[in-house]
């Protein structure tokens, strides 16, 4: 059925513009839908109508079961190479796309329903999702976006009053979910697989129109196209790495051309620091470990190039093939600028020298196979900057480990502008002490599936603020306790 209270300023240029590419479809009607959370600040800086929409027709519009005025809901069609093998058809099997938001500035943003019932896309799945995978994005992307990463954001999280089958039954749920745009590396593999090349043009100048305007009337404007999506992941993977996060399953399906985080299933945060870190259950090979994901963001954009070539030069495919290698081959350099002066505001460093990289590098040798806590480390660098180094040493099983990179470091700042006083704020602003602790998550994740909301209302809580140390959160600073682990997530579908 449909709202006829028009909260939503819908523009859907996807479904108005993009016949073919979707199914028109509506949510399965939940038995008795109700509002978990509503992010009211999100909702506010929408334009939208928070008091109308923390309602219950705000809880079955979240839930699928009722349309907004405006709302032209489908499932989107997609493929997407799943732990490096090709899948031709996937597409939204549990998930909604409402339609587009225009804010008070006339910004555009999806509003997707993830969790909403069975769709053409749904591949024997029923469509449904459970309350903790729906309020582990939540919590995730409010995290993410909290510390400055590019992120898809939860508007709200339902439950739908039916019970679901994972793992036994659970409580159903729905994630209304923001995004800049729900567009894929996988959604132009699904035409580019079926040589549907007019398609594939299409999408490119909407994804182009939609994210890169400046690239429109640009006569290599498809090759420019490439450029900037990579531009926008080296950033993404990047910040990923600063922040110690684990995707976990970077899928070609799960990786956006807004450069946005999206699809937080088997994600993590690493406490003590190792490249090789892998929380999902189902990453046997450590395909998408911690340090892996630059060299699979490369992999990815690898699969969007092939996707583009026809349109990088409609004749000569070898032309097409060599510009656009030179444009995957940057990936490395473009990648490692990024990330470079990421870390050296990360270690305090105002100013560049030549020798900064091997510095880094340096760092992160000496920090492998000795359990340091990746976030306490870089936390207590900004205490080691006024000369306190001692809480820093203690991190490591064998303090001798660091002593020498802290003697170069130490070095390196006398050549740097910064006032110690000055350069420790800079350090806090950039280094969080509050992240989400997998065993925090749990705790949060448990107490709500079993009804109590408090401890996951107190991590959102400490999470929206993650570089300010506030007196009595202790507790959320450190690692898990002894005997916890070793940490395994799950997709949750």
């Amino acid at each position: 059925m449909t709202n006829h209270d028009p909260t939503f300023n819908f523009d859907n240029t996807y479904a108005r513009e993009l016949e073919g590419f979707y199914v028109p479809w509506q949510g399965a009607t939940a038995p008795a839908p109700k509002i978990v959370l509503f992010n009211r600040k999100l909702a506010d800086d929408l334009g939208l109508n928070s008091d109308a929409l923390n309602s219950a027709d705000g809880a079955a519009i979240f839930a699928g079961s009722m349309a907004p005025e405006g709302a032209t809901p489908l499932a989107q069609a997609y493929a997407g190479h799943q732990f490096g093998g090709f899948s031709e058809q996937l597409g939204d099997g549990r998930a909604l796309l409402l339609g587009e938001v225009l804010d008070n500035h006339g910004t555009r943003f999806d509003l997707q329903l993830k969790g909403s019932g069975r769709t053409p896309f749904s591949r024997g799945g029923d469509g449904k999702a459970v309350l903790g995978p729906v309020l582990r994005e939540y919590l995730m992307g409010e995290a993410m976006h909290a510390l400055g990463v590019p992120t898809t954001r939860a508007l709200a999280a339902v439950t739908t009053g039916e019970e679901v089958a994972r793992d036994g039954m659970k409580p159903g749920a729905v994630l209304a979910r923001i995004a800049s745009s729900h567009l894929r590396v996988g959604t132009l593999q699904f035409f580019a697989a079926r040589k549907e090349w007019d398609k594939v043009r299409k999408l490119a100048d909407y994804a182009i129109d939609r994210h890169y305007p400046e690239l429109a009337s640009a006569d290599d404007k498809y090759l420019g196209f490439l450029s900037a999506v990579l531009d926008q992941q080296a950033s993404l993977v990047a910040k990923w790495l600063h922040a110690g996060f684990v995707h976990g399953v970077m899928n070609t399906d799960n990786m956006t051309i807004s450069g946005e985080t999206i699809d937080y299933g088997p994600c993590a945060f690493v406490d003590a620091y190792d490249p090789k870190a892998v929380f999902s259950s189902i990453d046997r090979d450590g395909r998408y470990a911690f340090g892996n994901q630059p060299v699979i963001t490369q992999w990815n954009l690898t699969r969007f190039a092939e996707t583009l070539l026809p349109l990088i030069d409609p004749d000569d495919s070898d032309s097409a093939i060599r510009l656009a290698t030179n444009v995957i081959n940057s990936f490395v350099g473009r990648y490692t600028d990024i990330w470079t002066i990421g870390m050296r505001t990360k270690i305090g460093l105002a100013s560049s020298e030549d020798d900064d990289a091997a510095l880094i590098n340096d760092l992160f040798t000496a920090m492998e196979g000795q359990n340091v806590d990746y976030t306490l480390f870089f936390r207590s660098l900004a205490d080691a900057a006024l000369g306190q180094d001692g809480k820093l040493v203690s991190l490591f099983d064998d303090g001798e480990k660091i002593l020498a990179w802290l003697k170069l470091w130490h070095e390196r700042l006398l050549r740097d502008p910064l006032d110690p006083n000055e350069r420790a704020k800079a350090m806090n602003s950039v280094n969080p002490i509050y992240i989400p602790r997998n065993h925090r998550v749990e705790e949060a994740l448990v107490g709500a599936e079993a009804g109590d909301m408090a401890p996951y209302a107190k991590l959102l809580d400490v999470l929206a603020d993650p570089f300010t140390k506030r007196d009595g959160l202790e507790t959320y600073e450190g690692p898990a306790p002894d005997g916890f682990g070793p940490y395994k997530t799950f997709c949750g579908t």
